[in-house]
């Protein structure tokens, strides 16, 4: 009988549990006098739910006898609820709790990055200062680098900018990068780590140049041209383009296969591109870009020339003797200059070099996928994103 009466004050209660006092008073009210574990764990349940948009407010009235009672529970999932509805309600005990939690070497990764976004989402006091001190902990540095995102300050993109050259996948290094383009002031040290080549520029990725651009700032997009290299928007038609392939893609019961798509990519792709380790040299090795993100492979493939960085982009030599040459320059001096195009690598004669001019599009042609059937389009997407 309590179980149902219980239910029915939720579900009647339920629309005003974040709004109304008496709402949260009545539950605590019967929480305090329940014996029931399972019941104790559905209306914690309920009410951390409730109150999942609402980061602190005042404990409700009795809590703290309810919360005493809670913590004494012989279910740990009990112990654990009623835990993080005392953070929520500004428990000092609750805080130091979690905070021992994140600190503590024999807690497992996930129970200690739980605690790090529980304390974060309490906007618990020295966050920050404890997420800076899990950059260093192998496990706990995605974590740590998206609450310190949550934080302005300058030396928050000091010290993720002096580790960047230590992290150690690219999950930790996509973390960094989404926190140092999330504000213009952290956008511009960015680039100043670009410049020095503490950050390789091939780490930016046409999602975070997008989102620099998005930042509408004259001197910022300006300096994105100089340290990294050509980016413009994609014009109408190749967006209806993209969304057209996208559309086939995720639309369906047809799937691609990855070992056929192996083969589509060493056939339109591999003679310019390295992936796992084979593939040409002329343009990016794209192992390490971030292929899970299907916008961004169908942006980069259907509109190549909207983002060339700069040491990518192909330099035009046309020659004494009336050969042109398109390839991407990769040593110049007073005597000569080594160009790798699609086909070779080549020393050229500074006396032979009638013109030399860098272009602003890109060796990586359009229509590439127009050649193929939607099956091999399928294929080629798996591949590119296992």
């Amino acid at each position: 009988m309590r179980v149902f009466l219980t239910v029915l004050l939720l579900l009647v209660l339920w629309p005003r549990l974040s709004l109304a006092d008496e709402t949260m008073d009545a539950l605590v009210g019967v929480l305090l006098t329940n014996d029931d574990p399972q019941l104790d764990a559905d209306i914690l349940k309920g009410v951390r739910d409730g109150l999942a948009t609402t980061r602190t407010m005042e404990p409700p009235k009795g809590w703290s006898a309810v919360e005493k009672r809670l913590m004494k529970s012989p279910s740990a999932e009990v112990r654990d609820l009623a835990n993080l509805l005392a953070l929520k309600f500004g428990s000092q005990a609750s805080m130091e709790s979690y905070r021992r939690q994140v600190l503590n070497d024999g807690e497992t990764i996930e129970i200690r990055r739980a605690a790090l976004r529980a304390l974060l989402e309490a906007k618990a006091a020295g966050v920050a200062g404890l997420a800076k001190r899990l950059l260093d902990v192998p496990g706990m540095r995605v974590e740590a680098i998206r609450a310190l995102g949550e934080f302005d300050d300058a030396d928050i993109v000091h010290e993720v900018i002096r580790r960047y050259p230590r992290l150690e996948n690219l999950d930790e290094r996509r973390a960094a990068l989404n926190l140092l383009v999330s504000r213009p002031a952290h956008a511009g040290k960015l680039l100043d780590a670009v410049e020095a080549r503490q950050i390789p520029s091939a780490h930016l990725t046409a999602d975070l140049l997008r989102q620099l651009r998005g930042m509408k700032a004259a001197d910022l997009n300006a300096r994105v041209a100089q340290v990294w290299g050509v980016v413009r928007d994609s014009p109408v038609e190749k967006q209806a383009e993209i969304a057209r392939y996208k559309k086939l893609l995720t639309a369906g019961p047809a799937r691609g296969d990855a070992e056929r798509g192996r083969f589509v990519f060493n056939m339109i792709c591999g003679q310019c591109h390295t992936l796992f380790g084979e593939g040409g040299k002329v343009g990016p090795d794209i192992t390490g870009s971030n292929r899970s993100d299907l916008d961004y492979l169908l942006h980069n493939i259907l509109d190549p020339n909207a983002e060339i960085p700069n040491d990518y982009r192909p330099t035009n030599l046309e020659l004494k003797d009336e050969r042109s040459l398109t390839g991407i320059v990769t040593r110049q001096d007073s005597e000569g200059v080594t160009i790798v195009t699609a086909a070779e690598t080549l020393t050229i004669s500074r006396d032979e070099i009638a013109t030399m001019r860098q272009s602003d599009l890109s060796m990586m042609p359009e229509g590439l996928l127009q050649a193929l059937n939607e099956q091999q389009v399928r294929d080629l997407i798996a591949h590119l994103r296992r």
